[in-house]
């Protein structure tokens, strides 16, 4: 399994299907979306909003890690995390982090927008966790041409490894993918290892395809 290509805008998501299974009695389903600084952000299978505080808890010790905390959710944004999508961290906390301020996304705010301590831990949200050893690759790219490949390429990538890659150009300027070798798990229902395009400045809206 391998791929390599010459593109603009991307994320890409390589992970086992074994990780949407049963540990300990427990199902565990949520999806891995974003990642920076050891800090990721996950939403449930079933979509947006859907983690009960215990749940959310449950996905990042399921992965090695643990919820992030108020600082390493903004370390993360201070290198260009940028989520906009509310979600558990430490001690019963929820919000998001902001890099770039919009009218519909953090009432124009830059920062971590903060809805303080959730007294019911039942309200469902996403989560922010943290493991700094977890695998990760991929970047903010500027340049006019890039070739990127995955880790090891043309050897097979790990299993369970994450890339993201934010790829931003000036506005009026187009995007163009061009892929020059693409082989990844054969998985019809692309639950396995899949790649994802998304047309917007984070992974909430403007999804392309799968």
């Amino acid at each position: 399994m391998h791929v390599l290509a010459l593109l603009w805008t991307l994320v890409l998501l390589l992970k086992e299907a074994q990780a949407w299974g049963f540990r300990n009695g427990t199902f565990h389903n949520s999806i891995w979306l974003e990642q920076a600084a050891g800090v990721y952000h996950r939403e449930s299978r079933k979509g947006r909003y859907q983690l009960t505080y215990k749940e959310a808890k449950a996905v990042c010790k399921y992965e090695g890690g643990k919820l992030a905390t108020y600082e390493q959710l903004e370390a993360a944004r201070q290198i260009g995390f940028h989520v906009c999508a509310a979600g558990w961290f430490d001690r019963g906390r929820v919000g998001y982090p902001i890099v770039k301020p919009g009218a519909n996304c953090g009432f124009g705010k830059v920062g971590i927008v903060d809805y303080g301590y959730r007294l019911n831990k039942s309200e469902k949200w996403d989560v922010y966790c943290y493991n700094p050893n977890s695998k990760e690759c991929g970047g903010v790219l500027t340049e006019q041409q890039r070739i990127i490949q995955s880790p090891g390429f043309p050897e097979e990538y790990q299993d369970e490894q994450i890339c993201y890659w934010h790829i931003r150009v000036r506005i009026g300027q187009r995007i163009r993918l061009n892929f020059l070798g693409f082989d990844v798990e054969d998985d019809t229902s692309c639950l396995a290892d899949y790649l994802e395009v998304y047309d917007s400045y984070d992974d909430v809206s403007g999804f392309a395809g799968r």
